[in-house]
């Protein structure tokens, strides 16, 4: 068992137990070394391709505390730069979104066009032959790539490529990225909400099937009071459910469920005259992929993490979240829905209305998720319980959804990120 000064974890497989120190959701210093250790050396979701159709169109976010623009340039390509003016720092880009032929900082005017190049200097003459503008573009994270319209950054310029990266994760992608054969879109809007809590909770909550039947009551008794037969798929044991460790710090639980699904997956509430629609869309996805891809695709809920922050849950509806912490007890996170491009208005209504019902701000599930998070953070205050217990499932040849190996895998990576350098240092010292 790893209890070393230098470790989060205890990682006992032997015995089949699993803690981690508290200090990882408390400590100012463990928050400190995070920003450096973990979201400054790994891919971070910035956006999804979709969001920036035309050219000129533009989103501003933060992305890992960072502000960043991401722009379809007036050449077509996508790209991702960093929302600081290159002559004194300003915001270049301060609406959230739009469409523009240029970003103009407000100090000076300095402008930019869609490409980051710096366009527009006043007074330009008084500068020296030294001053070159193309030195002067807007700057980009050293790695940007995309993998099936989702795009992510990278700061370290020395980090695997993002598809080795993803590693296992990319399946799971695929399975969202195949709904559509003209590709996926993100519905237009956006969530934004807090909770007073570490980050590092809401990524054990999002793929935690644990805490499903417990929390979330009132979910699964609106179901049945809805018409959805909960004895024909057990929702404690589904007919199909497995959680799988994907390399990296990514992974994902997959399962049957008693929800439907907009793609192809019709239970009663969605009403008999959508019946056929449902199959005949089934009927056309057992023709693309065959009918054990095709049910994968249609019958199976997935709720995936890939390391560190990024959330994709693939069940009633698609859900693309992202959290980041601003302190060791306080994160801001943000979801967008995620559908088909040619979904049509009927099917389109179905998803945002079960993407609503259960998943939103204000649905079934999530306001559920916050009160425990932050009753979890609020307890850490009992300093004399030092450790947290995940090890259920930890001996069990295959794990369930309701085990935790999933949350071990993101815990495994980030203590090897977050003490490497501590290790290396003591390494040299002997």
């Amino acid at each position: 068992m790893d209890k070393s000064a230098d470790s989060y974890i205890m990682d006992d497989r032997d015995a089949g137990l699993f803690r981690v120190n508290r200090r990882a959701f408390t400590d100012p210093d463990c928050l400190a070394d995070e920003r450096r250790r973990v979201f400054d050396k790994c891919w971070i979701y910035v956006g999804h391709e979709s969001e920036v159709s035309h050219a000129g169109d533009y989103r501003s976010r933060n992305v890992a505390g960072r502000p960043m623009i991401l722009v379809r340039g007036d050449d077509s390509a996508v790209r991702v730069l960093l929302n600081t003016c290159t002559h004194r720092g300003s915001l270049v880009c301060r609406q959230k979104s739009g469409n523009a032929k240029t970003f103009q900082c407000p100090y000076h005017a300095w402008t930019y066009n869609s490409r980051g190049q710096l366009i527009g200097v006043p007074g330009e003459d008084s500068y020296s032959d030294a001053f070159k503008r193309d030195d002067m573009g807007l700057a980009s994270p050293p790695q940007v790539d995309s993998y099936r319209g989702f795009i992510f950054a990278c700061f370290d310029s020395a980090a695997d490529s993002l598809y080795d990266y993803l590693s296992g994760a990319r399946e799971y992608l695929d399975l969202v990225a195949d709904q559509s054969e003209l590709g996926m879109k993100i519905v237009s809007g956006q969530q934004s909400y807090s909770a007073r809590a570490n980050w590092k909770l809401l990524v054990e909550n999002s793929y935690d099937g644990y805490h499903g039947l417990p929390t979330h009551q009132r979910y699964f008794g609106f179901l049945s009071d809805i018409g959805i037969d909960m004895k024909s798929r057990d929702v404690a044991t589904p007919s199909y459910q497995k959680a799988v460790d994907l390399g990296n710090g990514h992974a994902v639980v997959e399962y049957q469920s008693a929800w439907g699904r907009p793609i192809a997956h019709w239970v009663a509430p969605f009403g008999d005259h959508r019946k056929q629609h449902f199959a005949e869309v089934r009927r056309r996805f057992d023709e693309r992929f065959g009918p054990e891809r095709a049910r994968r695709i249609c019958e199976t809920s997935r709720n995936l993490g890939i390391f560190p922050n990024l959330v994709i849950n693939d069940i009633m509806a698609i859900t693309v979240r992202t959290f980041y912490p601003v302190s060791p007890d306080y994160m801001e996170v943000n979801a967008w829905a995620l559908a088909p491009a040619d979904e049509s208005a009927e099917d389109s209504a179905l998803r945002l209305d079960n993407f609503l019902t259960f998943l939103g701000p204000g649905g079934f599930a999530t306001p559920d998720d916050v009160e425990m998070l932050e009753s979890c953070q609020r307890g850490f205050a009992n300093r004399e319980v030092g450790w947290s217990d995940i090890s259920r499932g930890m001996k069990r040849e295959h794990p369930s959804i309701t085990d935790e190996l999933q949350m071990r895998a993101f815990w495994r990576r980030w203590n090897q990120l977050m003490t490497e350098p501590q290790l290396k240092r003591a390494r040299k010292a002997a």
